[in-house]
Parts: structure tokens; sequence; C-alpha cells
């Protein structure tokens, strides 16, 4: 079954949102089902509830976050997940440092949407709103859709 985990520092605003834009893509192209789609952070609280922000944010673009809580990566969510995609160099070195067996499949989300190497910023430490954010997230996803299957289809796991 094919599946994805996206990862951002927080768990609260770019990962959760990116799951939600990926879902809503694959609900589109019929390919919801079979498929498994999480967000976690690097550096976060597990069980917290998502900002107001963020779930406002969701419902414009169609979608619902509510019962979403945020999580922590951790060793078994990285190996129960075939690919990996997150927003910062940083946190693919960090994940691929720390849990070296990902790291044929971690991979940052621009260069697998677009083929260029950049970060999504982090509205936590970044000028632009969440919104800006989130649109430009969405966009990424929306362009990059088809590169993101493909990818995700190759790294298939029997156990998810």
């Amino acid at each position: 079954m094919p599946s994805i985990l996206f990862v951002c520092t927080g768990n609260m605003y770019r990962s959760p949102l990116a799951a939600g834009f990926f879902l809503k893509q694959l609900q589109q192209a019929r390919q919801g089902g079979s498929w498994t789609v999480d967000s976690a952070g690097t550096w976060t609280i597990s069980d917290l509830p998502l900002p107001e922000q963020t779930l406002e944010l969701a419902k414009s673009f169609g979608f619902d976050l509510s019962n979403q809580l945020t999580r922590l990566v951790d060793r078994d969510l990285l190996e129960a997940r075939g690919l990996i995609l997150v927003m910062e160099r940083g946190h693919k070195e960090a994940l691929g440092i720390e849990f070296p067996s990902i790291s044929g499949r971690l991979h940052l989300i621009s260069e697998v949407a677009d083929h260029l190497i950049y970060d999504i910023p982090d509205p936590v430490s970044s000028d632009a709103s969440l919104a800006e954010i989130a649109a430009g997230l969405f966009q990424l996803i929306e362009r990059g859709f088809r590169n993101i299957v493909e990818l995700a289809l190759s790294f298939q796991t029997s156990d998810t």
C-alpha cells in the first residue's frame, strides 16, 4: 500500500496542511482509498490540537483537520511509511543522520515536486503569512502531484 509522511518542525502548520492538500488531490484523482498519508514534526509535543488558523485555512481549501493532533516523528512512524517528504533541508539532514535507514526514502518536497532545492518557509520564523505559505504549498503539491505519486508508489510497503 502506498504511504507518505509529510514532516515539518512543529506539525502545526505546514505538514498537516501538506497532508491535507495531498489527500484532496488523491480524492480528486480517485486514488485516495488505498493510501496512508500522515504528518509529523521534528520538534513538537505529541497530541496537541492544531492552531485555529490552520484549521480555518484547511476549511478554506475544502478539507477538515479538526481531529488532527500533533505528532512527534519517531523511528516506528518513519519505518512504517514509504515516502518521507520534508519541508526544509535541515529536516532532511537531521532525520538522515538520526535515522540512516530511511535516507533513500527521505526527500525534500520541493525537490520531488519541482526538481529544485528550496525550503518551505516556517510561518513561526518567516515574514510570510501562514496563508501565503499554505497557498504556495498547495500550488507546489498540485503541480508536483504526479511526481509525488510516482515516487511514493516506488516505495510501497505491504504492512501499512
